[in-house]
């Protein structure tokens, strides 16, 4: 099931039950709101990471993003209307209970944050209590991993170590 955006900053949720993986951000960046794709911006490293960890077999475009529900692979994030890089965004936007609820509704196999800051405001921890890879388990909850940023914005914190962590384990699934 693809839910549809009510705001035009906003991008539709890419899931449906049963997926292997679920990349969940912090919210939309203004490139991937204005062109409505996840990871849309040229510096973001999102595309070129998935494909070198294995997690694609080919490196995709941002504009292909709805084939990856093909792959067993969805997409989320923590505010859905919000749009920008994260300290732009309106704290009260982050919506963490929706979050878990589609998780518990959908039931993929792990999630990926793809930044610290996400996982912070999930956990509800600082960013600085975050370890990148994969976090202890949680009850009824599916795995977790934590993967460094790969928005060009934060290029000076990128390690791709935790995303071929992540291929590795999910292709052991």
């Amino acid at each position: 099931m693809i839910e549809r955006p009510d705001h035009s900053h906003r991008l539709p949720d890419q899931l449906r039950a049963n997926l292997r993986l679920v990349f969940v951000g912090t919210a939309a960046s203004t490139r991937s709101a204005a062109v409505g794709h996840y990871y849309a911006h040229p510096g973001n490293r999102f595309w070129r990471a998935l494909h070198e960890a294995a997690i694609t077999p080919r490196l995709y475009r941002p504009d292909e993003f709805t084939t990856l529900l093909e792959l067993g692979i969805g997409f989320t994030d923590l505010s859905k209307t919000g749009a920008g890089m994260d300290h732009e965004i309106a704290r009260q936007s982050f919506d963490v209970l929706s979050f878990r609820a589609k998780i518990e509704t959908y039931r993929p196999k792990t999630i990926a944050f793809t930044s610290k800051k996400a996982a912070s405001l999930f956990y509800h921890r600082p960013t600085s209590a975050i370890a990148f890879g994969r976090q202890k388990p949680l009850s009824d909850f599916p795995d977790v991993f934590v993967l460094p940023s790969p928005s060009g914005a934060a290029s000076g914190h990128w390690a791709s170590q935790p995303w071929r962590d992540l291929g590795e384990r999910i292709k052991a699934d």
